[in-house]
């Protein structure tokens, strides 16, 4: 009896209180089972071609497919084409949401190369990108306060690493010099010049 309720404890400790995993895999896809998990899958993300065409091919390879190859390509053009996958406007979103958090422009255009966004669609975004540099820089000294929002003006090394630490969030190196070489409570409106 003992040993029977320490094995079932083991079994739900082991599987982190989980159900067991299904025995029999999943039926292989066809096109028309696709086509559904792409719609579930734009319903539920923001997302890019790119990331679409990815989720979907991974979808095949764990899967299979019951049918010739299906067309992954055109499922995404339709999808794009019908407005349901974006790319411009999910760029515009994350470029602002990265923005309001602070990071620079090297950052964002990293963000939006890495989710698909190329070509027309990031030239398009890169005016916007550049028109919120000072604030996005601002946000981001505010938020880890460096320079006009510390406490005490740093000494030396402190402001190095300030520097540094704006450096890798994607601002450029004379922002980041200038925000870090401000006196605490000092106006950063010059930066607007």
């Amino acid at each position: 009896m003992l040993r029977s309720i320490v094995q079932n404890r083991m079994a739900v400790w082991h599987n982190h209180g989980a159900m067991p995993r299904r025995l029999t895999p999943p039926p292989p896809l066809d096109a028309a089972a696709l086509e559904r998990l792409a719609l579930r899958y734009v319903e539920r993300y923001a997302t890019t071609r790119a990331k679409l065409a990815a989720y979907l091919a991974r979808k095949l390879r764990e899967r299979g497919s019951a049918d010739a190859m299906p067309d992954i390509e055109g499922l995404v053009e339709r999808f794009a084409n019908l407005g349901y996958v974006d790319d411009r406007a999910f760029g515009e979103m994350r470029a602002a949401a990265m923005a309001r958090r602070g990071l620079g422009a090297r950052r964002v255009g990293q963000a939006l190369y890495q989710a698909g966004i190329d070509g027309a669609d990031a030239e398009a975004l890169a005016p916007e990108i550049a028109e919120r540099r000072v604030d996005s820089a601002i946000a981001f000294a505010r938020r880890k306060r460096i320079g006009p929002f510390s406490a005490v003006f740093q000494e030396r090394e402190v402001r190095e690493k300030h520097i540094a630490a704006m450096l890798r969030a994607g601002h450029d190196f004379a922002i980041s010099r200038a925000i870090a070489g401000l006196q605490p409570g000092e106006d950063t409106q010059f930066l607007y010049e």
